[in-house]
C-alpha cells in the first residue's frame, strides 16, 4: 500500500509503533516492528544518556530499514539527546511537546524527515509553518497525552487534514487492520497504534501491566488531570481517587500533588498497577492476547487487506 508517508520515510506499510516511555522506550520492539515493514519508534524520554547512546546502537546494527525517534523537546535533556540523534544522522524524528523550527536545518542537512506530534488543529497549522515533513494527530482515544479538548480521533484529524497539507499520521482508538482502514479511508496517510504494542514481549514493561492492558474493557479508561497536562490510563485506585477528588470540586493545588505523587514507572517498572500511572487508550478493549511485534505487524497487515478488500466489494 503506497502513501505519501510511506513515500516519504521509505516504509512499506502505513502503521507507526508509537513512542510509548518504558514501553518502546528499548531497541527491541523498534527494530521487530521496522524490520517487520512499520516504523519502529524509540521512546527516548525516560532514559539516560549513556542508554540513549547505546539503545541507538543497538537499533542501528538491529535494522536497515527506517525508525524513529521520540524526543520531548521541554525535556531537560532534549538538547544533548537532539545532538546525539544528529550525530547518529537518525533516520525519522518523531518530536512532541515543543517548538521545531530551531531544529529543523541541521536534521534536514543530514537527511532526517521530521515528524511532528499535535493535538490540536491550531499546532498543526505551527507545525506546518514551521516547515515539518508531516504531522502525527494524538485523538482523545488515545493512551499517554491526548488533546485536553478531548476531541476524538476521527474528527481531529479529519479537521487537521482540512486545515494542512502535510501528510498526517492518525492515532487513537485503533488495535486492528479494520481501524488502520477506516482512517486511512479518512484521509490519513498513516496510522499509529500504541496500546497494542504493549501487549508484545518486545514491549519493556512489567508483566501486571501488560496484563492489566488484556483485562481491560473499552470504557474502563479514565482521563486524568484536566487542567494540566492530562493522560489517559486504565481505571484504578489513583484514577479513581483523582476523579472523584475533580468531582468534588477539590481544588488545583491538591489535584496537582495527587498527580505528582503517582507515576507511570511505578506501573510500568515496578508493577504497580493500582497506584501508578498505566497509561493506555481506549483500545485497550480490543486487545486480547501477548503476541511477537512481527506477528502483531503481520496481522495488522492481514486485517487491513481485509477491510480493503471488504470496502471494494460493498
Amino acid at each position: 500500500m503506497k502513501t505519501r508517508i510511506t513515500a516519504l520515510l521509505g516504509i512499506e506499510h502505513p502503521i507507526f509503533q508509537a513512542a510509548m516511555s518504558w514501553a518502546s522506550s528499548n531497541s527491541a520492539l523498534v527494530i521487530a516492528v521496522s524490520n517487520a515493514g512499520g516504523m519502529g519508534v524509540l521512546a527516548a524520554g525516560p532514559l539516560r544518556i549513556d542508554d540513549f547512546r547505546r539503545i541507538l546502537g543497538e537499533i542501528q546494527a538491529g535494522t536497515k530499514k527506517p525508525f524513529g525517534v521520540n524526543i520531548p523537546l521541554n525535556s531537560s535533556k532534549a538538547a544533548e539527546m537532539l545532538n546525539i540523534a544528529h550525530e547518529a544522522r537518525i533516520p525519522v524524528m518523531v518530536a512532541s511537546q515543543g517548538g521545531p523550527r530551531e531544529h529543523l536545518a541541521r536534521f534536514r542537512a543530514v537527511g532526517t524527515k521530521w515528524l511532528h506530534v499535535v493535538a490540536s488543529v491550531e499546532h498543526a497549522r505551527k507545525a506546518e509553518a514551521a516547515g515539518v515533513d508531516a504531522l502525527v494527530v494524538d485523538g482523545a482515544e488515545a493512551g499517554g497525552h491526548p488533546p485536553p479538548s478531548e476531541v476524538g480521533t476521527i474528527v481531529l484529524v479529519r479537521r487537521v487534514l482540512q486545515e494542512v497539507k502535510l501528510p498526517v499520521v492518525a492515532s487513537g482508538g485503533v488495535a486492528d487492520g479494520a481501524g488502520i482502514a477506516a482512517l486511512l479511508a479518512l484521509g490519513a496517510d498513516a496510522v499509529q497504534l500504541g496500546t497494542r504494542f504493549i501487549a508484545t514481549p518486545e514491549a519493556s514493561v512489567h508483566e501486571n501491566y501488560k496484563r492489566a492492558v488484556l483485562e481491560a474493557e473499552v470504557d474502563q479508561t479514565a482521563f486524568v488531570g484536566r487542567g494540566m497536562a492530562p493522560i489517559r490510563q486504565l481505571r484504578n485506585s489513583f484514577a479513581e481517587k483523582y476523579v472523584e477528588m475533580e468531582r468534588a470540586g477539590a481544588p488545583m493545588e491538591e489535584l496537582d500533588e495527587l498527580f505528582k505523587q503517582h507515576s507511570l514507572k511505578q506501573a510500568a517498572l515496578e508493577g504497580d498497577i493500582k497506584w501508578g500511572k498505566v497509561e493506555a487508550g481506549q483500545s485497550a478493549g480490543l486487545v486480547h492476547e501477548i503476541l511477537p511485534a512481527a506477528e502483531v505487524m503481520r496481522r495488522l497487515v492481514n486485517e487491513l487487506e481485509a477491510a480493503r478488500r471488504r470496502l471494494a466489494n460493498l
